[in-house]
């Protein structure tokens, strides 16, 4: 699993209004808007932390396969990030990183890290259907 990208996720996204330069932005942004979108930024890395530490802590029963719990977990988290990969492609319009080289490597990487994370915990959650098993 990979519990340190998701914790670079969870700690890139505390830092997204400095490193976008979006604090003008927000600010011109309605009182309410504005606060559920630090709250929401703050729930985001707090549930990408929990499914790190869960993925730590019980690394060798999701490695396993046999334990019900793990692969539901695995099938939860598998599902968020697969919903935060196509969200990526087709929700995002390319015109804030298009003809941006270090925007859009961002992209790739972002799009790379959330489908590899997907298709990892996916694979755990139902890799047992195949017979082939992690340990």
């Amino acid at each position: 699993m990979n519990k340190r990208g998701q914790l670079g996720v969870a700690v890139l996204n505390l830092f997204l209004v400095r490193l976008f330069n979006w604090r003008e932005d927000l600010l011109r942004v309605p009182l309410l808007p504005r606060e559920v979108f630090k709250v929401h930024a703050w729930f985001i890395s707090i549930t990408l932390t929990v499914f790190a530490a869960m993925t730590w802590r019980f690394a060798q029963e999701f490695a396993g396969g046999a334990d019900p719990i793990c692969q539901w977990l695995a099938a939860g988290i598998g599902i968020f990030w697969a919903i935060r990969t196509v969200l990526q492609v087709a929700y995002y319009s390319s015109s804030h990183w298009r003809r941006q080289t270090w925007r859009t490597a961002v992209h790739v990487a972002l799009l790379l890290l959330y489908g590899g994370c997907s298709s990892l915990y996916l694979w755990v959650a139902f890799g047992h259907l195949t017979g082939i098993r992690f340990t």
